[in-house]
């Protein structure tokens, strides 16, 4: 409440420094907010010289302190102030505001020679150009301002690096990161720039440089393990599963351990550049994956790859964890390396049937059965297109489409349909057709087939489109699984009808064409099974290029159905047909 007076001003301002330092260092925690202190102070400033500035933002308050006050005893102690206010303001993203600032702290050669170094980042021309004031020793500082420089100079090298990867501004990302790697910082800092070089490569498409840094990162800070799970995303590109399946067992090892953070050896300070630089993008790259989502990747990789008994292991593991309250653990949301639940018990089942424990895949699938069950709409309605559509509400789909209630049924409907599908394919592989051919005929398929008109007269939104694909091919699936353990029964004509109905679903599909070829042919209806090859055969190609190039990936829990539904006969068959036809070339030429 004492009047400011021009005498005792230098030691308030530097006692403002030094308190405002202390505040921030106590907290340890991200600088948030505008620095009232500051403000305070110039207002000080202003009382001393007969002025006011009540009214004026921080930023014009600034611009009148340092254009109207001329007093020497104060440039220094306003210069370190101006420091502390560009730390705060850095910390909020005002870039520009910090320019400003120092283009006013800055005589006008030092903003000449920050101005025509040509290609430079401008905020970092003018930090670097800024001369920092002498230090008196009659007034201590706890930081000295030559050393907060250097932490501004690191941190907003870091921050503008992190904003240019975000915009996909790569090489600049690059330079700007460099940048920051070669400033004043903790070593887990340092880590955690050379994880974010690493990332910002890898999307260069630069690979071998991705890993280059990211090992960088893991020797200055072997606790970054963010870079570790980087590492293996990297490995995963190239295709060298070995190592990125080793990757991912030492960053699950290193988890699970869970060791206390490691001191950092560099020089305390009370601002640091980690105090500084905290965005959604650094978050988003250095989150710290779960044990159990790494155990789930450990899986998912090793089904991916055919290591079908790691996979069984891996994933065992996985449900354990879950009867744990794995839920409760992890938050499953859209950053999270798990898929939804039910998804992953699917999985666990196809990586069971490969691995030949027909039995345990069946009980896994009766779990997902169980589960959705009471979760699906007795009725699914698809509304029909309106001629003039409405503007879409918020909350629903695409284009004014279904609500998210109708999606999660339709995810419901999926994932019950293919548990009875595993679990066709289970009994059938334990030599148990009628049992396969009752799981295949469940209430689950014919469900699903009440969607396979969509196409052709119904309007579905294209954030369902994955699901109702989905579900065709399950149908589709289920439907040549069938036949084929009619066929094992003798069934024929019951076998035929599913084929048809099958290549109604999807026309043209090679596995469905050709078991409807030999169904023909053991029918003894050969014409009609060579006009049919005969289609097949000059359709085939052109129908393979369309699937290839508007077909979406299957889920990972429907490859293994995939494979088991493809026709295992095709050359025998083909060389049947082709004898047939020059046997009867040859009678017609006799």
């Amino acid at each position: 409440g004492l009047p400011a007076t021009l005498p005792t001003l230098p030691l308030e301002l530097t006692v403002l420094y030094n308190s405002l330092l202390f505040t921030v260092g106590a907290s340890n925690s991200a600088i948030e907010g505008e620095a009232d202190g500051i403000r305070q102070g110039l207002l000080r400033v202003l009382e001393v010289c007969g002025a006011c500035g009540q009214d004026l933002s921080t930023e014009e308050l600034w611009q009148k302190v340092l254009q109207e006050v001329t007093v020497e005893e104060l440039q220094a102690p306003l210069h370190r102030l101006g420091a502390l206010q560009a730390a705060w303001w850095l910390a909020a993203g005002r870039l520009g505001s910090i320019a400003g600032l120092f283009q006013l702290l800055s005589t006008d050669e030092d903003t000449g020679t920050a101005c025509c170094s040509e290609g430079q980042n401008k905020l970092l021309s003018l930090l670097k150009a800024w001369r920092v004031p002498a230090e008196e020793p009659s007034l201590p500082l706890v930081q000295s301002a030559k050393d907060l420089k250097e932490i501004l100079c690191t941190a907003a090298a870091f921050l503008q690096g992190l904003q240019e990867l975000e915009a996909g501004s790569f090489p600049t990302a690059l330079s700007l990161l460099q940048e920051a790697a070669g400033g004043f910082c903790s070593k887990k800092v340092l880590a955690q720039i050379y994880t974010c070089l690493g990332c910002c490569a890898q999307r260069m498409g630069k690979p071998q440089t991705a890993l280059q840094h990211l090992k960088r990162a893991l020797q200055v800070d072997f606790q970054c393990l963010p870079a570790l799970s980087h590492v293996a995303a990297v490995y995963h590109e190239l295709g060298e599963t070995d190592v990125e399946l080793q990757a991912l067992a030492l960053l699950y090892e290193a988890l699970e351990k869970n060791p206390p953070a490691a001191a950092s050896s560099s020089p305390y300070f009370l601002i640091q550049t980690e105090l500084l630089v905290h965005t959604p993008m650094l978050t988003s790259l250095l989150r710290h994956l779960h044990p159990s989502e790494v155990k789930y990747l450990l899986a998912q990789r090793c089904l991916q790859d055919g290591r079908v008994d790691d996979a069984v292991e891996h994933y065992l593991d996985f449900l354990s964890l879950l009867r744990e309250g794995l839920q409760q653990q992890v938050p499953l949301d859209r950053s999270s390396a798990l898929p939804r639940i039910p998804e992953v018990f699917l999985e666990a089942a196809s990586a069971l049937e490969q691995a030949g424990r027909h039995q345990d895949a069946i009980t896994v699938c009766e779990e997902v059965i169980s589960r959705t069950t009471d979760l699906i709409p007795r009725m699914l309605r698809v509304e029909e297109r309106p001629e003039q559509p409405e503007c879409p509400s918020p909350g629903t789909g695409l284009s004014g489409g279904l609500p998210s209630q109708k999606k999660e049924g339709l995810c419901c409907l999926a994932w019950r349909t293919a548990g009875y599908l595993h679990q066709g394919w289970a009994w059938a592989k334990l030599g148990e057709s009628k049992e396969a051919i009752t799981q295949f005929s469940r209430e689950g398929m014919s469900r699903a087939c009440c969607l396979q008109v969509w196409q052709v007269c119904l309007y579905v939104t294209e954030d369902l489109l994955p699901e109702v694909e989905v579900l065709q091919k399950i149908r589709l699936l289920s439907l040549i699984g069938r036949g084929t353990q009619f066929l094992e029964l003798g069934r024929h004509k019951e076998a035929l009808l599913d084929f048809q109905y099958g290549l109604q679903i999807s026309p043209g599909d090679p596995a469905a064409a050709s078991y409807l070829v030999q169904t023909l042919w053991k029918l003894n209806r050969k014409q009609e099974a060579v006009a049919q090859w005969q289609k097949f055969s000059q359709s085939s190609p052109k129908v393979d290029k369309e699937q290839e190039g508007q077909g979406r990936a299957l889920p990972l829990y429907l490859v293994s159905c995939l494979e088991q539904a493809m026709f295992p006969h095709s050359e025998p068959l083909d060389r049947s047909i082709q004898d047939y036809l020059r046997t009867a070339a040859q009678d017609t030429s006799n």
